[in-house]
């Protein structure tokens, strides 16, 4: 893997930053805490314009069939001015539909992801937040040619602005041949479904989904009956490596403010960057956003590769939770008091870093996953430079 970006990453990379600076000011993100929908229409339809929705889908469905790296680059931009979008909500699932829908399912959705015409996400989380085959309690009981799906999801981002929904449910008990779950593709207006907004850190627009005997056709299975875990654990792979970009990109904006602000806040006479223990705390800030950017790369890198990638996600996770949190807190801690005011903004990069550091499993959820592989397959697991997620 070359860690360094090449002339198209890098144009794709620069092109991405000078159109989100322009569009999204800090004010957008506050705007849209308060706005029903939590995103901007306009914006969502020039993205779709530039082709980030389709990126790395099938050229045959409207896309560009980039390699997960380069969509790594845009939603790491992305999280850098903190873009109201639900941009990793809608690719996300897009993508697991690429990978392992059926052609109907392909055709009929992949193109208007592509154009900007549907917002989709996906429902994995119940009341035992962890993302394990045996959390998943949410049933679909077989009835004529469809199913009925009753439970309760939780944590599902964009839920009130998405159109479909792909839902990991229980189908059978565990066994020695599979797991039981399956996934379905359920239409979020369907009778049967109400969602409950739920009050997050990060103020963004994520909900409690009530599933009440809701109808869901045989034809919206994913992949096979029964046999649907290994798809969903590719899906959270996935989302799990995009939302650390996101982090990255977050957390770097977020360090640069606090360097910028020790270059030219004076104390005694003189910058406060000229303290060595400020110059510790800036250093300390590049080096874990610059490892947790590169950890993401490498397991966004495995998976285009068609390489086992689940260890490296989770390497990227770990030092991502840990690190990315430690560097928005030492970036308070240069601004002092004033950086947790409601009027300054930093607290806008502070709030969702910490928020995202929360989702998609926490550091001991995949230190242990990286602890089992260990386990697993001695010898065989590539940890190399990642150590540091490890404990």
């Amino acid at each position: 893997m070359d860690v360094i970006p090449n002339e198209e990453e890098q144009m794709v990379k620069n092109l991405a930053r000078e159109f989100l600076e322009a569009e999204c000011p800090p004010s957008l993100a506050r705007n849209m805490e308060k706005d029903e929908k939590g995103y901007p229409p306009e914006l969502w339809q020039k993205m779709a314009g530039l082709g980030w929705l389709g990126m790395s889908l099938p050229e045959q469905y409207g896309g560009q069939s980039l390699p997960l790296t380069y969509l790594g680059l845009i939603i790491e931009e992305v999280g850098r001015t903190i873009a109201p979008v639900p941009l990793l909500s809608t690719v996300v699932p897009s993508l697991t539909i690429a990978q392992d829908g059926t052609s109907e399912q392909r055709q009929q959705l992949l193109p208007r992801i592509s154009r900007g015409d549907l917002i989709m996400t996906w429902a994995m989380q119940e009341q035992d937040p962890r993302l394990l085959p045996e959390t998943v309690h949410l049933e679909a009981r077989a009835q004529g040619d469809g199913y009925l799906l009753s439970g309760t999801k939780m944590f599902v981002d964009n839920f009130v602005v998405a159109e479909k929904c792909l839902v990991a449910a229980r189908t059978a008990p565990a066994s020695e041949q599979s797991q039981g779950i399956s996934l379905f593709l359920v239409d979020t207006g369907s009778p049967g479904i109400s969602a409950t907004a739920l009050t997050t850190l990060a103020k963004d627009k994520q909900s409690k989904v009530t599933f009440d005997q809701v109808s869901v056709p045989a034809s919206n299975l994913i992949g096979e009956l029964d046999q649907g875990w290994p798809v969903v654990q590719r899906m959270l792979d996935l989302a799990t490596a995009l939302i650390c970009a996101q982090m990255v990109g977050a957390t770097r904006k977020d360090a640069e403010m606090a360097i910028e602000y020790a270059k030219n806040r004076v104390a005694f006479g003189r910058p406060i960057g000229a303290f060595q223990s400020i110059q510790h705390m800036c250093a300390d800030m590049i080096l874990w956003v610059d490892g947790g950017q590169l950890l993401t790369y490498e397991a966004l890198w495995r998976m285009d590769q068609g390489l086992p990638a689940s260890v490296e996600v989770s390497q990227a996770k770990a030092f991502c939770n840990d690190k990315c949190v430690a560097a928005v807190r030492t970036s308070q801690i240069i601004h002092g008091g004033m950086g947790f005011m409601m009027e300054f903004d930093l607290h806008l990069w502070y709030r969702r870093v910490t928020a995202w550091s929360l989702r998609l499993g926490t550091t001991f959820e995949h230190r242990a996953k990286v602890s089992r592989a260990l386990l697993d397959q001695p010898g065989k697991v590539r940890l190399g430079m990642t150590m540091a997620a490890v404990p």
